[in-house]
């Protein structure tokens, strides 16, 4: 029965002109049927057959100008009532119907005026008290229905807004998702590329140039190439390997581990950069890849930029916080001009990316020449409970 029933509703909704249609023939059949079954009336004139035709025609018009309709039925139902005996039928359904579409569909003077009007008129425009119960009944039940359906149609509405404004929070926050996740996959890009590449760079240059001096050292040398290529194919795997996943809810992709940061200073040594390192692997997962990796880029610039002999890397648990520092005994990264970098120096990515990846861990990051003035300190507070 549910079902026959919100079908029945949804052909309604779908050709309102044929719900009109049919209740304006039911009206007419009805008024006219009136004045036939009148029996009061020996003869039946042709103007009480128009006045009940012309107070049941206007309903076609009814959820256009409910107002007006309701104008055009009054007045003819109203000289029909009066003048002829035959009133009870058919002002009953076509004045039903114009109260219910008014009350549906009208503004708010309009509902008062007709709804006391209705009751003024049927109790002291009805000389029987069952007649004038009946009629206040029927008048005053028509309103109520046709408010009721408002109010429907109004929460209606308000859901229906409610979920748009949810679908629109919804695809803001995919959206706002979707570009945190470019964001993150860019830094860890950034960051295992810089790295390897410049280690690479640096071995590369340096080997051909002891490659007869030194062969030993050229063969370490371009074996921290190889070395340092297997470890950036390693960690692009990583990174790229969670966009081929299929499932509704994939993983994050893996991140590193404080633990294996013993494998990038191998590989700063290599370059020949001393390197001094205290290394507290502590933290919940995401606060040790933010260390891993602020570390890795701190070592990236002291390769590519410093001009460093000597880095002391300290990773240490201070009370609540694992504070991260490298320091070097090099210039820093070169001042480049404005523009050719987002920070303002040399690549300019790498200094952000520190402050970035601490900032994501509730934490802070500070570059800059040491304050003895005898290289440069990147310095990272993050939270443990982050």
């Amino acid at each position: 029965m549910g079902r026959w029933t919100d079908g029945l509703l949804a052909w309604g909704r779908a050709r309102p002109w044929a719900v009109d249609g049919l209740l304006l023939a039911v009206a007419v059949g009805v008024a006219l049927w009136g004045v036939h079954t009148d029996p009061y009336e020996a003869e039946r004139q042709w103007w009480a057959y128009a006045l009940a035709l012309a107070g049941a025609l206007p309903l076609w018009w009814r959820r256009r100008a409910p107002w007006a309709v309701m104008l055009a039925c009054t007045v003819p139902v109203a000289t029909l009532s009066v003048v002829a005996h035959f009133a009870m039928p058919q002002v009953q359904v076509t004045m039903v119907i114009a109260i219910y579409t008014l009350a549906d569909r009208g503004r708010d003077w309009q509902r008062a005026l007709v709804l006391g009007f209705a009751v003024f008129g049927n109790i002291f425009g009805t000389h029987s008290f069952g007649g004038a119960l009946f009629s206040l009944l029927v008048s005053v039940g028509s309103f109520v229905f046709g408010s009721l359906v408002r109010e429907l149609r109004r929460l209606a509405g308000v859901e229906a807004e409610r979920a748009r404004q949810a679908g629109l929070r919804a695809a803001s926050d995919a959206a706002r998702a979707v570009a945190e996740e470019r964001a993150r996959i860019a830094r860890e890009m950034h960051d295992i590329l810089a790295h390897a590449v410049s280690l690479m760079v640096v071995q590369a240059e340096a080997g051909p140039l002891v490659v007869h001096r030194d062969p030993e050292r050229a063969i370490r040398a371009f074996d921290a190439i190889a070395d340092s290529g297997r470890d950036a194919m390693v960690q692009l795997r990583r990174v790229l390997g969670v966009l081929k996943q299929d499932d509704a809810a994939p993983a994050l992709a893996p991140q590193p581990r404080l633990a294996e940061l013993a494998g990038v200073l191998q590989r700063v040594r290599d370059s020949g950069v001393a390197v001094d390192a205290e290394i507290a692997e502590a933290g919940p997962a995401e606060v040790q890849a933010a260390a891993y990796r602020i570390v890795q880029e701190a070592l990236t610039n002291v390769v590519k930029h410093a001009g460093a002999r000597h880095v002391t890397v300290r990773v240490a648990v201070r009370g609540d916080r694992l504070a991260v520092e490298v320091a070097d005994d090099g210039a820093g990264p070169a001042p480049v001009p404005a523009g050719a970098g987002i920070d303002g120096r040399s690549g300019g990515r790498g200094l952000l990316s520190i402050r970035e990846r601490a900032a994501a861990c509730g934490g802070t990051a500070e570059t800059g020449p040491r304050p003895d003035r005898r290289g440069y300190l990147v310095a990272a507070v993050l939270p443990l409970n982050a």
